[in-house]
């Protein structure tokens, strides 16, 4: 991924808490950026939940606006998110729209709860093999779900089921050119310039999103030539689609299927968000996030999105990653995004109700599809063997044949079969002593998700300038969540021209640190 292009002296680092003038350019065109990739995906991954599109304009106002200054990720940019578009619609659809709030100010108070009581580290202990199966398990649903609002129908009660209603979608097309005919062509325009402008763009225009041009070109299509399509809904203003919840909402939190609601989108939003919290810090040399203060910060925007009745809410790598690209220094790119996002709601509704749903659709089949990322189930074989793939494999099947919540807890109940061949010595010891001018750690025992929090904590103790030494003489095992945590924390001291001194070197370690 591309490092920002900042000089490396204190007051200069991307990421710097404080707004200020001095970055206001380049946080502007950051955030406009942002902006652009935002819109199309706010309004498509709500038409994915089963909910209006301005549902999920109102998440990424409050997840710019308040969460971009509270967020313990400066550059990390929140709103609605595809991973919970899934579960979003299921709960929709089960105990309808007015469940919704009440589940979300719960789940966002049990985030606030976990950032008081400092368990964001606990978060980072989740097996990327099973976040990124259960991320492939979301693709596969978003896919076979949008892929029905490609010709202008609404998706069906469940994965198997859109799968297997698929083939007849594609037979019951027909030479007589009718609205179904109409919006499957959009959405093909809509695909085929999304993916075409991110091949061919030239270099002058690389931020302009691939989504942004291929919604704006199914609907110049549909006003140029008038087409009788489905288009996007929005009401004439956005404060009329505040829905706060239902007088006598309190007595809901005592429904066990509200609470079980609430703790699935609080520990899934919060592991998505500290996995793409985690991927931003690898984008830039700047402030490493505080997983605390970021879980905090979610949840207070949860809690908020309860009580205006739109959608949850967690850190999204996409926008993320645009706005580090678009070369963001400060949160003020996240906070400017989300202003931009009210002001056009507010004063342009108009133009979004010129919106093809199909195109909309198209979107999220392409956001689905690289969600399944076969990319990293290679990474998981050739580095940690078979059973880290088998973990991200059973997780993504289950995710799709039962539902998320199911599927990620069968991923981290494999998990635990790699406790089995250090079932004697768990333990992890961690020592950390000054040694001259350097930092030395050494590790004793066996390092598994178990005792992640605790090395995590230790690493990031480390001053980014420090010289380190690390001894690994006494280490018995590692297993792949730790592994990738210090390739991660091995890389980027590599990249800072700090890189780490082992002693006592083998095996896995040795290659991580190279």
């Amino acid at each position: 991924m591309t490092q920002a292009a900042v000089a490396p002296t204190a007051d200069e680092r991307p990421g710097v808490s404080v707004p200020s003038i001095k970055f206001l350019g380049r946080d502007l065109t950051a955030s406009i950026v942002v902006f652009l990739v935002a819109m199309p995906l706010c309004m498509g991954i709500a038409v994915a939940s089963g909910v209006a599109p301005e549902k999920g304009l109102i998440t990424g106002i409050i997840g710019g606006i308040v969460v971009g200054a509270l967020a313990g990720s400066p550059l990390q940019v929140s709103g609605p998110a595809a991973g919970l578009a899934v579960i979003v619609f299921e709960l929709v659809r089960d105990q309808g729209l007015s469940a919704l709030g009440p589940i979300l100010i719960l789940a966002g108070a049990i985030q606030v709860a976990a950032g008081i009581f400092r368990l964001g580290g606990w978060f980072r202990a989740i097996s990327p093999a099973v976040v990124h199966g259960m991320l492939a398990g979301i693709g596969v649903l978003i896919v076979v779900g949008q892929f029905h609002v490609l010709f202008d129908e609404r998706p069906l009660s469940s994965g198997p089921e859109n799968l297997a209603a698929m083939p007849s979608r594609l037979l019951g097309l027909s030479s007589d050119i009718r609205a179904t005919e109409l919006a499957f062509m959009l959405a093909l325009v809509t695909i085929g310039a999304m993916v075409g402008w991110e091949k061919i763009r030239p270099q002058a225009l690389r931020l302009l999103p691939g989504a942004l041009v291929g919604v704006l070109a199914a609907t110049m299509l549909t006003l140029i030539f008038g087409l009788d399509v489905a288009k996007v809904v929005v009401p004439e203003s956005i404060v009329a689609a505040i829905a706060p919840p239902e007088s006598g909402f309190l007595a809901r939190f005592m429904d066990p299927a509200i609470l079980t609601a609430a703790v699935a989108i609080a520990f899934i939003a919060s592991a998505e968000t500290l996995l793409s919290a985690a991927a931003v810090d690898k984008m830039h040399d700047g402030v490493r996030t505080d997983y605390n203060k970021e879980l905090r910060a979610q949840g207070v925007g949860n809690l908020l999105c309860g009580f205006a009745g739109s959608l949850p809410m967690t850190g999204v790598i996409v926008r993320s990653s645009a706005n580090v690209q678009a070369g963001a220094v400060t949160r003020a790119s996240a906070i400017l995004h989300g202003i931009w996002i009210l002001g056009f709601v507010a004063l342009l509704p108009w133009l979004l109700r010129a919106i093809p749903m199909a195109s909309l659709g198209a979107v999220l089949v392409v956001t689905g599809w690289r969600l399944v990322s076969l990319k990293h189930a290679k990474h998981l074989f050739k580095d940690y063997g078979v059973l880290p793939v088998a973990i991200w494999a059973v997780t993504l099947f289950m995710v799709v044949a039962t539902d998320l919540l199911t599927g990620v807890l069968t991923g981290i109940a494999l998990t635990v079969l790699e406790l089995i061949p250090n079932a004697r010595r768990l333990k992890l010891k961690v020592s950390e002593q000054r040694d001259g001018e350097a930092h030395a750690i050494e590790l004793d025992g066996a390092a598994t998700f178990v005792t992640l929090p605790k090395l995590s904590a230790t690493l990031d103790r480390v001053p980014s300038n420090a010289p380190v030494r690390l001894d690994v003489s006494k280490l018995d095992a590692v297993d792949h969540t730790t592994a990738e945590l210090l390739r991660d924390w091995f890389q980027r001291r590599k990249a800072a021209g700090n890189p780490v001194e082992l002693r006592g070197q083998r095996g896995r370690i040795a290659t991580l640190a190279a």
